[in-house]
């Protein structure tokens, strides 16, 4: 099929991977993984590299966790991360670009930069990110700390943290801080919903990550390349100790990486041009960004609706059904974003075409936002060993907040626009649940989890009032009622909240 000059591929992919117990382990800085995994996508081109880097016109990169908040970055970091990258690889874009917090951020990037190639306004795109997360926990305390700080002069758009709509100060206020007590909330609610016992959830979500570790184990890139059973994952233990319910540590994103991933985009034109091979082209076939409703807002915490439409929607422009997929990877940080979208399309957890190509955040790694760059890359690789088949990237940000789906084949066709915008309204005019902040009185839980990591445990709660039904946050160190959040079955449990000063507390009634 001849298509539209215009029509953006992606040529080259590259990723790159240092491991603690490496015995060439330097503790890289951001800039020195992306660089890393830069330089291997432009030699995935074929093409001649220096000749290729020259005519990046855009590098965008994902926002790692250093420069995802106001704290000072430990080790130094660049002002301009992008350009920096840019510099190492002899590329001079004219506009480079960091993109807002989420995991979501990787796909959004690779379909945003398709559609300005598309519509002729970039010609050449480098999207990469990297998370240095080892390197900051491997310097900490020690004397023989690196400097990663650069000054970069030239242009950067910078997005800015991104952090509407995912959290404010009333849930902070009610410990919501960090992904797994966030997670365990929605988690819990879909538990509720399916009426499941606490041990028959842990299992289920054992079963449902204990495949991925297979494909981590034998993936080079792998952080943790190890197998683990379905009983490893399920009974707690020192090792496998309770990060936050109902999460034992190793059914959570495996955060401590050194990791860096690429991917480089052209129009069909500059590719003939540089001399790429055709049969290193991969299409973006099908594409869909979409936003969730806040947290409390939603009808049903146990679910994300919007997170489903967007597949559906990547589907349909892709012009194919869900069985003509070949492989999939679906964002695990936690089996919460898996499990969702197996629910909203009818998609068996243990389908034989497997729901990673990278291992999964727990086993391969959990890169910070830029970890679905890497399912990207292994997309286009296994899609080039399989011409014509269909790889679908599901990429999840903040919590179930954001999510962008990418469908990839070696299939040609012009670029297709999505709804997305169209879909997004839909998705925020849909009714909200009333949320009451400062809560008094009897009420029932809806969903909870508990923080290990603080000291005394701690219960989160999402509770319902008796009186009116609003919805609001609360925190517990209850003995009674923390006995019940541990060890017992507090769904539907009754409870009496009290507003403070400092927030909503509840004890058992």
């Amino acid at each position: 099929m001849a298509v539209d000059p215009h029509t953006p591929v992606i040529v080259g992919v590259g990723q790159f991977t240092e491991r603690l117990e490496g015995a060439d382990y330097r503790g890289m800085s951001a800039v020195e993984l992306a660089t890393e995994a830069a330089r291997a996508a432009l030699a995935d081109t074929g093409a001649d590299v220096a000749t290729v880097a020259s005519t990046i016109d855009v590098i965008a990169g994902t926002r790692q966790f250093e420069i995802s908040g106001r704290t000072p970055a430990p080790l130094g970091k660049s002002d301009n991360y992008p350009r920096s990258v840019a510099r190492r690889i002899g590329a001079d874009p004219a506009r480079a670009v960091l993109e807002v917090i989420g995991g979501q951020s990787p796909q959004h990037l690779i379909t945003e930069f398709a559609g300005e190639i598309a519509a002729g306004k970039a010609d050449v795109v480098l999207v990469m990110g990297s998370e240095n997360t080892s390197s900051l926990r491997y310097f900490d305390g020690r004397a023989d700390k690196p400097d990663h700080a650069e000054t970069v002069e030239g242009q950067l758009e910078d997005r800015g943290y991104g952090y509407d709509g995912i959290f404010d100060e009333y849930t902070v206020r009610h410990g919501l801080i960090g992904a797994p007590v966030q997670y365990g909330l929605l988690e819990n609610a879909r538990r509720a919903r399916l009426g499941m016992s606490v041990p028959d959830y842990r299992r289920a979500m054992a079963e449902l990550f204990a495949p991925m570790s297979k494909v981590a184990a034998k993936n080079p890139y792998s952080s943790a390349p190890l197998e683990r059973s379905i009983d490893e994952l399920a009974t707690v233990t020192d090792k496998n100790r309770m990060i936050c319910d109902p999460y034992p540590r190793y059914l959570v994103a495996r955060d401590q990486v050194n990791m860096g991933a690429a991917a480089l985009l052209m129009s069909v034109d500059a590719a003939r041009k540089l001399g790429v091979p055709e049969d290193k082209w991969v299409y973006l076939r099908g594409h869909a960004d979409m936003k969730e409703q806040k947290l409390l807002d939603r009808a049903d915490i146990g679910a994300s609706p919007a997170s489903v439409l967007a597949v559906r929607e990547a589907l349909r422009v892709a012009g194919i059904g869900l069985d003509d997929v070949a492989s999939f990877d679906l964002y695990s940080c936690f089996p919460f974003p898996v499990f969702n979208i197996c629910d909203g399309v009818d998609l068996a957890v243990d389908d034989p075409r497997g729901l990673t190509m990278t291992g999964g955040l727990p086993f391969f790694g959990g890169p910070g936002n830029n970890y679905s760059l890497h399912g990207i890359a292994e997309a286009v690789s296994q899609m080039r060993e399989a011409p014509g088949k269909f790889a679908l990237i599901g990429a999840n940000g903040g919590i179930a907040s954001k999510y962008s789906v990418g469908i990839y084949s070696t299939a040609p066709a012009n670029w297709a626009a999505d709804r997305s915008p169209e879909l997004n309204a839909q998705i925020a005019e849909m009714p909200a649940v009333e949320v009451v902040e400062q809560a008094t009185g009897p009420a029932a839980i809806e969903t909870y989890t508990v923080r290990y990591d603080w000291t005394p445990n701690t219960g989160i709660i999402i509770g319902r009032l008796e009186n009116g039904g609003g919805r609001f946050l609360a925190t517990t160190t209850d003995a009674e009622l923390m006995a019940l959040l541990r060890d017992g079955e507090p769904l539907g449990a009754r409870i009496v909240v009290t507003a403070t000063d400092e927030g909503n507390r509840a004890v058992l009634a």
